[in-house]
């Protein structure tokens, strides 16, 4: 891992990028922000001129996360229509595909302990990204009677928990975990089978 430098103005960018990195690495509890400040390229006093501590610094890791997994959210939403059906799987695959992409924001965003209510800020781009999913299945539901129709929010949660499950146990290399089928191919058929129980798709899609 090699130590960067910054510009002169974009120290808080870097230190963001470096915690970033060591994240990925080490985990979020393996790292000071000694060490951040070191492979940024700048000394520790540095730091507290932009973040009380760790915990600030990996929030704001966790915040700029959630900015882009909502991006990449609304991106797949709308590249799935006009089909209600594909709109939702393809915010589905999102989830897969920011975990491979940004694994440093990943963690910060979801195993850090971070709390999404540590801020409005943050609660409120949180709950962007969530409201895409949420949005997507208000749409794939529209055919089911009012009456007779499961809430959104209950199944976008459930396939939010499908996707960070295929995430957590074999897209990420847990050690000892495998799985004969790529991780894509086990949530879109997971996802099929929970919607086509619910009545939300025909059998035959």
């Amino acid at each position: 891992m090699s130590k960067r430098g910054y510009h002169h103005g974009n120290l808080r960018q870097a230190l963001i990028d470096a915690a970033l990195e060591l994240i990925e690495l080490r985990g979020p509890t393996g790292f000071t922000l000694s060490e951040a400040a070191k492979q940024a390229g700048v000394t520790p006093a540095a730091v507290y001129r932009h973040f009380e501590g760790r915990e600030d610094l990996i929030a704001e890791a966790a915040h700029q996360g959630y900015e882009i997994f909502a991006d990449l959210m609304e991106f797949a939403y709308q590249s799935g229509q006009p089909s209600a059906l594909k709109a939702f799987e393809a915010a589905g695959r999102a989830y897969l595909a920011f975990a491979r992409k940004y694994p440093g924001h990943y963690i910060a965003m979801f195993e850090s302990g971070i709390s999404v209510n540590r801020s409005p800020e943050l609660a409120r781009v949180a709950n962007r990204a969530n409201g895409v999913l949420e949005k997507a299945a208000a749409d794939l539901s529209q055919h089911i009677p009012a009456d007779k129709r499961p809430p959104a929010s209950m199944f976008s949660a459930h396939i939010w928990a499908m996707s960070h499950g295929v995430v957590e146990l074999f897209a990420r290399n847990s050690p000892g975990r495998a799985s004969p089928f790529p991780p894509d191919d086990l949530l879109e058929t997971g996802i099929g089978i929970y919607l086509r129980g619910l009545g939300l798709v025909r059998p035959d899609e």
